[in-house]
C-alpha cells in the first residue's frame, strides 16, 4: 500500500486482487515472523474483549489479524472488496470459527449491531469521507462495543494517511471513551524500525 521511506502510492491504484499473492510477504501482513506475530497477538489481546465476542475485520485482507482474533477465541466476520483475498483468508482460516464477505469496508454486507467490535487496520485513511464512515461503522456495533483502528501517516515526500489527532476528533461526536495507543516506536509490530506516525485508537461506544 505504502513505501515508508521513498516515498507512497495510492490506494486506489493497486490492483488488489493482482496483489493478493503476495500480500503477506510483508512482515506486518502475512505475521509469518514469529516475533512479528506474536507482537501483534498480545496488542490485539489488550484491544479486544477478555470475554468470546463479535468481531467485525473490515479490509481483512488475507486475514492475519482475523486469525489472531480467532486464535484468542472470537468469532470473526471479514469483508474485504477483493475476491482473491477473501479466498485467501476463507483457506487461511478454514475449520476456524470465522466467515469472509467480499464487500466494501464502507459499507460492508451486514446488519447493525451485530458486533461487539469492529476491527480495521489502514483502511480509513483511503476513504473520502471518514466521518460519515465511522457513524456507520458505529451503527454496526452493540451497546458498549468498541471500534479499533489501526491508522498512520506514510510517506516523506507526499504523506498519505490520517493523524492520530484528526481520528480523534472524527470520534468524539460519536460519544464514548476514546484511547490512542502509538505504535510506531514498537519495531516488533513492523519487522524494522519506522519513523512515520503509527497507532491504534481504541473507541468504546
Amino acid at each position: 500500500m505504502t513505501d515508508d521511506r521513498d516515498g507512497t502510492t495510492s490506494a486506489d491504484d493497486v490492483d488488489w486482487d493482482a496483489s493478493a499473492a503476495t500480500f503477506d510477504d510483508e512482515p506486518d501482513h502475512g505475521l509469518r515472523d514469529p516475533d512479528v506475530r506474536a507482537a501483534w497477538a498480545t496488542r490485539l489481546r489488550t484491544w479486544l474483549p477478555d470475554a468470546p465476542c463479535d468481531v467485525l475485520d473490515l479490509g481483512c485482507g488475507t486475514g492475519s489479524l482475523s486469525l489472531l482474533a480467532a486464535e484468542q477465541g472470537h468469532h470473526v466476520t471479514g469483508v474485504d472488496r477483493s475476491p482473491a483475498m477473501v479466498d485467501r483468508a476463507r483457506a487461511k482460516l478454514a475449520g476456524r470459527d470465522a466467515a469472509f464477505l467480499v464487500g466494501d469496508a464502507a459499507a460492508p454486507p451486514v446488519g447493525p449491531q451485530r458486533f461487539d467490535v469492529v476491527l480495521v487496520r489502514h483502511v480509513l485513511w483511503t476513504l473520502p469521507d471518514p466521518g460519515r464512515v465511522l457513524r456507520h461503522w458505529r451503527g454496526l456495533v452493540r451497546p458498549a462495543g468498541r471500534l479499533v483502528l489501526v491508522e498512520g501517516v506514510w510517506g516523506r515526500t507526499s504523506p498519505v494517511g490520517i493523524p492520530a489527532e484528526r481520528l480523534r476528533a472524527l470520534l468524539v461526536p460519536l460519544g464514548g471513551r476514546v484511547r490512542v495507543e502509538r505504535l510506531s516506536e514498537d519495531a516488533g509490530l513492523w519487522g524494522r524500525r519506522v519513523d512515520d506516525e503509527r497507532y491504534a485508537v481504541v473507541c468504546v461506544v
